[in-house]
């Protein structure tokens, strides 16, 4: 291949083919579909002060033009295989935090000087310093705390495993199915995609993953026809009697920058806007950091070059979430799943950027893939980065050990990236320190712990 797209996008450089971005940017469109609708329920379920609601079909609207917007961005731009959307962490700190103590406009507001702060980090150089200061054992505790996060994502969205109601009065957080057992056609939707994709990658089969969620998504569509399903859960496999959908631009830029201050203090909008930023900050950091690992398009010292590029874009993304109303706009970790296809390039967002272009116009076919055919190339993607990463971390040196190992955990455990970040750095910062080798602990380290430090403090502290 020697035409000027793969020049620009350094297809055959970094060893990959236009069939593999496109399987990859198809495979990473579908395992992050999901989010069309449930970010609608996340913010569209919440009240502001007002007790107003967002509109449904504006948000899907909403969702659909930012993610195609930032993530045709970020591909050619950064020219990275990331593909980015609403960050479910931080909608519903918007939802649940910031929207009940001020209007929706004042909310998204703050998403959007979150947004600028960030772009501001990376015009300094700052969060490229920070990111470059992480040391090699950390770096790849990050990547395989997301595949285990991941992983856990895909579990739980397919019903493969699901919360204990607090009322069954156990210590026990998750069990098997709805139940306790596993019953259902859609859990078992899940499995055959689960074993599917598993094969056709032990047989190397080109497309893997993508051909598993079409086949799956195929036989979830006979099975829904034929038999009495009572739920699928928020994706229902029936071809829509109409297809096409009519977008409604009508939340983009209903964005008030400083009215949240007025409503809440100086103090507190501050702090608001510090919990936007600290999300988006560290949980895009994790997700480039173990996507663009996975992707091998890191060097022997595990840094990416022309990450500056990369940050910016994300940065505007958050800005854009805010001013489109559909919350802060982020990496997305299922971007893992194009990248398990053999996506290397930004190529393969230009074809997820425009599935979610297509989907302003086809929502309902869009989102008639259920999550029990695409969850499981989660569980695909989650091994390879576990495969690929733990070996090469130092376990004989404990102060880096144990820091990665609290990373790797808490992840999945407190699901959230930026937890497992946050402990683990806290951790390392305290080992070292402990071990008489402050020295070695890069400056950015101790000022990145010290904020978590206080982040994790401030509920006791009555700055929440």
């Amino acid at each position: 291949m020697s035409t000027a797209l793969d020049r620009y996008f350094r297809i055959s450089e970094r060893g990959s083919t236009l069939p593999r971005e496109i399987r990859g940017g198809f495979a990473t469109f579908f395992a992050m579909a999901y989010i069309i609708v449930l970010n609608p329920i996340i913010l569209g379920s919440a009240k502001d002060m007002y007790g107003h609601q967002l509109d449904n079909g504006q948000l899907v609207t909403a969702t659909c033009v930012t993610a195609a917007f930032t993530t045709l961005l970020m591909g050619v731009i950064g020219n990275v295989p990331i593909a980015l959307a609403a960050g479910l962490g931080v909608n519903s700190v918007v939802a649940l935090q910031l929207a009940p103590r001020m209007s929706w406009p004042d909310a998204m507001g703050m998403v959007v000087l979150a947004g600028f702060i960030v772009m501001l980090l990376v015009a300094t150089g700052l969060r490229e310093r920070v990111m470059n200061a992480v040391p090699f054992g950390l770096r790849k505790a990050i990547s395989i705390g997301i595949g285990l996060f991941i992983m856990l994502i895909g579990l739980v969205d397919s019903g493969f495993v699901s919360r204990i109601p607090d009322a069954a009065h156990t210590t026990v957080p998750l069990q098997l199915g709805g139940d306790g057992h596993l019953n259902g056609w859609p859990v078992l939707i899940f499995i055959l995609g689960a074993l599917l994709t598993l094969a056709l990658i032990v047989r190397k089969v080109p497309g893997a993953i993508l051909i598993s969620i079409v086949a799956m998504t195929v036989l979830a569509m006979i099975i829904d026809a034929v038999a009495t399903i009572p739920s699928w859960g928020l994706t229902t496999p029936e071809w829509p009697g109409n297809p096409v959908a009519t977008p409604d631009f009508g939340l983009i830029g209903e964005v008030s920058l400083f009215g949240g201050f007025d409503k809440v203090g100086v103090l507190t909008g501050i702090l608001f806007v510090f919990t936007v930023l600290l999300s988006c900050f560290f949980d895009a950091m994790g997700t480039i950091m173990g996507v663009s690992d996975e992707a091998k398009l890191t060097d022997a010292q595990g840094q990416m070059p022309g990450i500056n590029k990369v940050l910016f874009v994300d940065g505007l993304a958050v800005a854009a979430g805010g001013a489109s109303s559909s919350s802060a706009t982020t990496a997305f970790v299922e971007s893992t799943a194009g990248v398990g296809e053999g996506a290397r390039t930004g190529f393969a967002n230009l074809i997820t950027g425009g599935l979610f272009t297509v989907a302003l116009f086809l929502t309902p076919v869009a989102t008639m893939v259920p999550s029990q055919a695409a969850t499981p190339a989660l569980l695909a993607v989650g091994f390879m980065i576990l495969a690929n990463s733990v070996k090469e971390i130092d376990w004989a040196d404990y102060t880096i050990a144990i820091p990665a190992f609290i990373t790797m955990v808490m992840m999945p455990f407190t699901y959230s990236i930026t937890n497992g970040i946050g402990m683990g750095f806290i951790t390392f910062v305290v080992l070292r320190l402990a071990a008489g080798r402050g020295k070695e602990i890069p400056v950015a380290m101790y000022v990145v712990s010290a904020v978590f430090a206080f982040y994790y403090l401030m509920p006791a502290l009555g700055l929440t």
